[in-house]
């Protein structure tokens, strides 16, 4: 009988510390997803912000008094590049960069031949396609780090997470300011 009990408790040992192990690895797993996916957008924005000085040196040519705007362009640029940036202030770094480049490209159209202008027809693809990219890749992070959380908050993640460490949870990639107003559509 005392085989039977001890081959048990083993039996039992072994299925937590198997169970212990996996359930560490999964958030191991879904940390380095999360770490993953944000040099995902990392690249994503490098690629962003080496477009900017080009669009913005196209359109000089064409509106040279609205210098204004070329600063707001490169002052939001460098506050954007700048290192050290947790995820919420970077988020709110490329928010006023993504405001000040709408205001660029708003350009675009008050002035037909920079329009016109091949260069920045071509850079201005080019970043509407890394907009596009970052916009996937947010998506992306945010959802690796909802998993993340969801693992580190239920059973068994919360208790395994506390055993091993380093799993704190991770700051979502929001787009700051205000909520968007609801359009109206009014038919006459």
């Amino acid at each position: 009988m005392g085989v039977i009990a001890g081959a048990v408790v083993v039996v039992l040992v072994v299925v937590a510390v198997w169970w212990v192990v996996r359930t560490y690895n999964r958030l191991i797993r879904l940390r380095n997803q999360t770490q993953a996916s944000w040099a995902q957008i990392d690249v994503q924005l490098k690629r962003r912000h080496e477009l900017i000085p080009n669009l913005v040196e196209g359109a000089r040519g064409y509106a040279a008094h609205e210098r204004a705007t070329f600063e707001a362009v490169t002052a939001a640029r460098g506050a954007a590049v700048s290192g050290g940036l947790g995820v919420t202030d970077r988020a709110a770094a490329e928010d006023a960069l993504t405001a000040s480049l709408g205001r660029l490209l708003a350009l675009g159209e008050s002035y037909p031949d920079l329009k016109a202008d091949q260069h920045f027809a071509t850079v201005q693809a080019e970043l509407r396609t890394a907009e596009d990219k970052i916009a996937y890749a947010r998506q992306f992070y945010n959802s690796a780090v909802q998993s993340y959380h969801t693992a580190l908050e239920g059973f068994p993640g919360n208790i395994v997470s506390g055993l091993g460490g380093g799993h704190g949870r991770r700051e979502y990639f929001e787009a700051a300011g205000a909520p968007q107003e609801a359009v109206q559509v009014r038919f006459a």
